[in-house]
């Protein structure tokens, strides 16, 4: 994840009322626990979901006072047990700067104590406590096919045995390479390092050496990673945690990073014309992810690309959350436009670390050992990674994969946004593919200003709530939501029905 994380448990979440079977894809993984869950309104509460748990405690208590007994009044919402998450990050911030390895984990913006994982599988989050979620953060991006996916793992168990990194060229990256040129219109050569950041911090040092020019433009609240001249307005973690920069980073290492407001075209004509002939390129989230969910207008990409040509610039597209996430071929092959350079990470990975970027043969020819722009890494191209992104995209690549996430995540924000409506919010949101978004407030939201405006304490209600019924959102307005393949109908129908609840009493 960027800036911005054993049920012992079985069957699909659901309201308790509910009498369906659990999938089979989760009891080929429990079958010990098919027997018992396959009702959750009569299965013992230790192979229960929390969430369905405290339903059923609360129809027990709502059928007492039905019989006329004097009975306590039956709170909305009962705490979620989290003793065990709540015991070890506390350990953790005495080992880990502010307990985690990535900001958002700290759930700092929603409060309480992040949520500690055991395992995951498909769609679902186990924690140590033994509470079981339908997620809908997905790694941060990477799950796609679902987690520990079945085909991905016998692959990534049969490289094991071979070697984990061999620090030497492998065919795998032949393959994987060609899968990405193949697929992704911009790129005619890619290169593979290890993160969404080195991708972003490389291609910037591309467009500098290519071009002979050392500005460039970025928009507010796109986050490109944490490499120095990124950091200036760069939404995100940064956002959430309230931070307007980040401490630590030069005046010089930014002083050539000029920044216009998202989906704003007159802005960028006007920093080209103020600076003419001294910007290398423009980078962008094609879809935004980082600011919460923001989608830009078509004119506003096309019209980026058709300044970027005329001023000689390079025009780069972020896809490290957008790759392969809403279409075969990333953003670009949506949107009907192509830039020059492309960077990727997360789902080309398969759920291992990995990044890569790639464009134009002419202008990746600058790249050592090709040309004289130096960029080197000890795991890049890795033979673990490489597999399961080969595996990734293959199962991507299977008739209806993009479809199927499409129908899912449309019903799910349609569903979210009913819910806040019915319950007198303001909500407004989207969706494009696996990817989707909402906030707080009227909308529309077309940058990272009109994104500000949301009701970020309502968020942290919200997301608790939603915890509290088995739902595990991103802890924070200002990070995107993801679908998969492995989300089901009955996964997407429970979660608007804990929407309505959670709306309800927010």
């Amino acid at each position: 994840a960027k800036l911005a994380d054993m049920a012992d448990s079985s069957g699909r979440r659901r309201p308790a009322r509910r009498s369906r079977a659990p999938p089979a894809p989760l009891n080929d993984t429990f079958p010990k626990m098919s027997a018992m869950s396959a009702n959750f309104a009569v299965a013992p509460a230790h192979v229960r979901s929390t969430a369905a748990i405290r339903r059923a405690g609360r129809a027990s208590a709502k059928r007492v006072i039905a019989r006329g007994v004097k009975a306590e009044a039956v709170k909305e919402a009962v705490a979620l047990n989290t003793t065990k998450s709540d015991a070890i990050f506390k350990a953790a911030q005495d080992i880990l700067p502010g307990g985690v390895n990535s900001p958002v984990r700290a759930f700092k913006s929603v409060g309480g104590g992040p949520i500690v994982f055991d395992h995951v599988k498909d769609a679902y989050a186990f924690d140590v406590d033994g509470n079981k979620y339908i997620d809908y953060v997905g790694s941060w991006g990477p799950a796609i096919c679902g987690h520990a996916n079945e085909r991905v793992n016998e692959k990534l168990k049969a490289q094991i045995d071979k070697g984990t990194s061999f620090g030497a060229p492998c065919e795998l990256e032949n393959v994987l390479g060609q899968m990405v040129i193949d697929r992704v219109p911009s790129v005619e050569m890619v290169r593979f390092c290890n993160s969404g950041t080195e991708a972003c911090l490389s291609v910037l040092r591309v467009m500098r050496a290519y071009t002979g020019r050392d500005k460039i433009i970025k928009f507010e609240g796109c986050y490109h990673g944490h490499a120095d001249p990124f950091l200036v307005q760069a939404g995100s973690g940064v956002a959430t945690l309230g931070l307007p920069d980040s401490p630590g980073v030069p005046k010089a290492a930014t002083n050539t990073t000029l920044c216009a407001p998202y989906n704003d075209l007159e802005a960028v004509k006007k920093i080209f014309e103020e600076n003419k002939g001294e910007i290398a390129g423009v980078i962008l989230e094609p879809v935004v992810g980082n600011s919460g969910f923001i989608v830009p207008d078509k004119s506003f990409l096309e019209g980026l690309r058709e300044i970027t040509t005329a001023e000689g610039a390079l025009l780069t597209f972020d896809e490290v959350m957008t790759g392969f996430r809403i279409s075969k071929g990333c953003a670009q092959e949506y949107w009907g436009v192509t830039p020059d350079l492309t960077t990727m990470g997360k789902v080309i990975g398969g759920g291992l670390p990995v990044g890569a970027y790639g464009g134009k043969r002419e202008i990746m020819d600058v790249v050592a050992p090709a040309g004289p722009m130096y960029q080197a890494g000890t795991l890049s191209g890795n033979p673990l990674a490489m597999v399961a992104g080969i595996e990734t995209l293959n199962i991507l690549a299977e008739e209806g994969s993009y479809e199927y996430m499409d129908k899912n995540t449309k019903r799910l924000i349609e569903g979210i946004l009913e819910a806040g409506k019915e319950a007198g919010h303001a909500v407004c949101g989207g969706s494009i593919r696996g990817m989707f978004g909402f906030f707080f407030c009227e909308g529309p939201v077309r940058n990272f200003a009109d994104a500000t405006e949301s009701d970020t304490d309502k968020f942290a209600r919200w997301h608790r709530g939603m915890l509290e019924e088995g739902v595990y959102l991103a802890p924070s307005q200002y990070e995107a939501g993801f679908t998969g393949l492995k989300h089901t109908e009955e996964d997407i129908e429970y979660t608007i029905e804990a929407a309505k609840r959670v709306m309800a009493r927010i």
